[in-house]
C-alpha cells in the first residue's frame, strides 16, 4: 500500500506542477517558476514562526505571499530597465538566502531543516497520515497537493479564456477588457501554493524540475493549449510511476529517479514529436530529397 501512496503523492505533484507549467512555458517565464520556488522559501519560515506549527495553511498562506511578493519585484525591476532574467536572478537570489539564514538561524530545534525544506524524502509520505476522530484519511500531503490540484484545475477552467488570451497575447487581453496583471499573479499565487503543497513531502528540486519538464514536453507534441494541459499531466504521471519502479531496481533516491524519468521523456519528445522532433525533421528532410532525386532522374 506504501507503494500506491508513493506513486500517488509523485504523480499529484508532477501533474499539478506541469498544469501551470504549460502556461509558463507559452509566456516564457520557465525560470519565473524557478525563481517563485525557491523565493517562497523565507514565507515559509516565517509562516512557522508566527504560527508554531507546520500546518499546511499558514505555509501555504506565507509561501502565497512571497510568492506575490517575488512576482512583483520581478515586473518592477522589468518596468525599470533592468533585463529580465537579472530581475528574476536578483530576486530569487536574494529572497532564498533570507530564507536559508533564517532556516538555519531559528529552526535548528525543529524537523524544518533545509534537508526537509530543500530535498524532501518521498518514502516517508505513507507515514504522515492525517487522522479525524480516529479515522485514518491517508497521507497528508496527498490530501494537501491534491487540494491545491482541484483548485489549479477548477480556476482555470472558469477562467481558461482568459488565461490563454492573456499567455499568448497579452497586449489584446488588455485591449478587449481582461484585467492582463490581475491574472498574471493569481497565476503566480497558484503556483506559489502548488510548490509549497510539494515541498515537504518531495522537496523544492523535484518541484522545480516538473514545473517545466513535463510541460516542454507537452509543449513538443502539439500546438492546441487543451491538448498541451492533458499532455503534461499525462507525463507527469508516466514520470512519477517509471520514477518509482526505475528507484526500486536500482536502490536510488525516489524524486531523483522521477526526474530522470520526466528528463528522458523529454528527450524523446525532443527527438521523435511528430512535428518538432529533431530527428523526425531530419527523416522528412531525407525523404524529399530522395523524392526529388527520384523525380530529376
Amino acid at each position: 500500500m506504501s507503494e500506491f501512496w508513493i506513486i500517488l503523492t509523485g504523480a499529484l505533484v508532477a501533474s499539478s506542477c506541469g498544469f501551470l507549467g504549460c502556461f509558463l512555458i507559452l509566456r516564457r517565464m520557465a525560470m519565473l517558476g524557478d525563481a517563485i520556488s525557491h523565493a517562497i522559501l523565507p514565507g515559509i519560515v516565517i509562516a512557522f514562526l508566527l504560527s508554531g506549527s507546520r500546518s499546511t495553511l499558514p505555509m501555504l498562506l506565507g509561501a502565497a505571499v512571497f510568492g506575490l511578493v517575488c512576482s512583483v519585484v520581478i515586473e518592477s525591476l522589468r518596468k525599470q530597465g533592468v533585463q529580465a532574467d537579472a530581475a528574476m536572478s536578483v530576486t530569487f537570489t536574494a529572497l532564498f538566502s533570507v530564507g536559508i539564514i533564517l532556516v538555519s538561524l531559528f529552526t535548528r530545534q525543529v524537523d524544518l531543516d533545509l534537508d526537509c525544506v530543500l530535498y524532501g524524502e518521498i518514502a516517508y509520505v505513507p507515514w504522515d497520515t492525517w487522522e479525524i476522530a480516529g479515522i485514518d484519511l491517508g497521507p497528508r500531503a496527498v490530501w494537501a497537493v491534491g487540494s491545491v490540484f482541484l483548485l489549479s484545475l477548477v480556476l482555470i477552467t472558469l477562467f481558461y479564456k482568459q488565461f490563454k488570451i492573456c499567455s499568448f497575447d497579452p497586449a489584446m487581453a488588455a485591449a478587449i477588457g481582461i484585467p492582463v496583471s490581475l491574472f498574471h499573479y493569481l497565476l503566480m499565487g497558484m503556483v506559489s501554493v502548488t510548490t509549497v503543497a510539494s515541498f515537504e513531502s518531495v522537496g523544492a528540486i523535484l518541484v522545480v524540475a516538473m514545473l517545466i519538464v513535463p510541460a516542454a514536453t507537452a509543449y513538443l507534441l502539439t500546438d492546441r493549449l487543451n491538448i498541451m494541459l492533458i499532455l503534461s499531466i499525462i507525463m507527469g504521471t508516466l514520470s512519477s510511476v517509471g520514477g518509482y519502479v526505475i528507484a526500486q531496481q536500482i536502490d536510488a533516491s525516489i524524486a531523483g529517479c522521477m526526474t530522470i524519468m520526466a528528463a528522458f521523456l523529454f528527450v524523446l519528445a525532443f527527438l521523435f514529436s511528430p512535428k518538432h522532433g529533431v530527428l523526425t525533421r531530419w527523416w522528412i528532410r531525407r525523404q524529399l530529397k530522395m523524392r526529388l532525386s527520384g523525380e530529376k532522374a
